[in-house]
């Protein structure tokens, strides 16, 4: 259920599925469905938990790749998700961002939860940017904790441009200028 229910929500959203549509996809009974989780809510958390748990692997798989530099980490999990998104014709995004537009809509206990998981991935892609920093690959002197918040904040409006437009080109254009961005050299106070 958990699984068809990412497939189907990456797509289309909280508000618009109901329980009866993921449970005829995932060929679910009804009272298994309420066995496992007592309201729409519920699973709609336990959603967001297992999302959560998946994609911090995904970046540790790519920000923990001790055989690449550092800025190649960064860059190897754009592509990936990039070809994610190709491969279902940028029609699914991300579930996270997914139901952070959603908000307005959704029950208050989402708002925590998607902010915890949004902290997470900002932490995790710090360590990478710190990294970076450590190898000389950008300047020293940036905030690796506000330039993974950017990322996060500016990535999340790739993704769902993206998927707006049903093409790459949000993805290369943030990705081409956040790169570029952190990689520009100091300027020289002294000129």
């Amino acid at each position: 259920m958990l699984r068809t229910g990412l497939a189907i929500l990456t797509e289309k959203g909280f508000s618009a599925v109901g329980v009866e549509e993921i449970l005829a996809s995932a060929d679910v009974p009804k009272g298994s469905f309420y066995h496992y989780f007592g309201s729409k809510e519920a699973f709609g958390l336990a959603l967001i938990d297992a999302y959560a748990a998946y994609f911090a692997r995904k970046l540790d798989r790519w920000f923990d790749d001790a055989e690449r530099a550092p800025l190649e980490r960064l860059r190897n999990f754009i592509a990936d998700a990039r070809s994610g998104m190709a491969r279902y014709g940028y029609r699914r995004g991300c579930l996270v961002g997914n139901l952070g537009q959603e908000m307005g809509a959704l029950p208050e206990p989402f708002r925590k939860r998607l902010a915890a998981v949004f902290r997470d991935w900002e932490m995790r892609t710090s360590r990478c940017l710190r990294l970076a920093q450590e190898t000389g690959d950008i300047p020293k002197g940036i905030d690796c904790d506000s330039l993974a918040h950017f990322f996060w904040i500016g990535w999340e409006g790739a993704v769902l441009r993206a998927k707006l437009e049903r093409r790459p080109d949000a993805l290369d254009v943030f990705a081409r200028g956040f790169l570029a961005m952190i990689q520009a050299k100091q300027k020289d106070p002294r000129r």
